[in-house]
């Protein structure tokens, strides 16, 4: 993997690679790169599978972190490729053609981010949120118990119970609660 790390450093920038363990290995790159990176992975390197692509809001950073995780069957290697991009309007070059599953990936990361991908089919269709107009729900400002609140309703006989004390009563019911 140190071979090809020094292969893509010399073709694209790259900077910040790191290995997490003998399997896995991170590198980061600027998005104007990543289409090419992942194509020659893909084509150069024995990356022909893209497991997944996420995103991690960082909201103190203003950013976006988005990860490509790549797997090589020949080696067993996993490489993800870690693209910043800012939140307010972030968008990245679709690679819907370069891996067909990306494009649910990219579908997903839009409807739950807001994070753009131009040219990608079906982009704009929901995905899970059928009909949501609000913030996205998975950027860390979107404020999950005001919207439990404004949504839900509470429901009459629901409450709670101490763990411990209710598993007694149930497993020990006729020894009471000294148990």
């Amino acid at each position: 993997m140190e071979q090809i790390l020094a292969t893509i450093s010399q073709l694209f920038t790259v900077s910040g690679s790191r290995r997490q363990n003998e399997l896995l290995y991170f590198a980061e790159c600027p998005k104007e790169h990543l289409v090419g990176l992942l194509t020659h992975l893909r084509d150069h390197e024995g990356f022909t599978h893209l497991t997944f692509v996420t995103a991690v809001d960082r909201i103190e950073d203003g950013r976006f972190q988005v990860v490509y995780m790549l797997h090589n069957y020949d080696s067993g290697m996993q490489l993800g490729i870690e693209v910043y991009i800012g939140r307010d309007a972030p968008e990245l070059d679709s690679i819907h053609t370069l891996w067909e599953q990306a494009r649910v990936f990219q579908q997903e990361l839009r409807e739950m981010f807001g994070i753009r991908f131009p040219g990608s089919p079906r982009l704009d269709e929901n995905f899970a949120l059928e009909g949501w107009d609000g913030i996205p729900p998975m950027r860390r400002d979107f404020d999950t118990k005001k919207y439990s609140e404004e949504t839900f309703f509470p429901r009459p006989g629901r409450f709670s119970e101490e763990p411990r004390e209710y598993m007694k009563k149930k497993l020990y019911p006729d020894r009471g609660s000294d148990v």
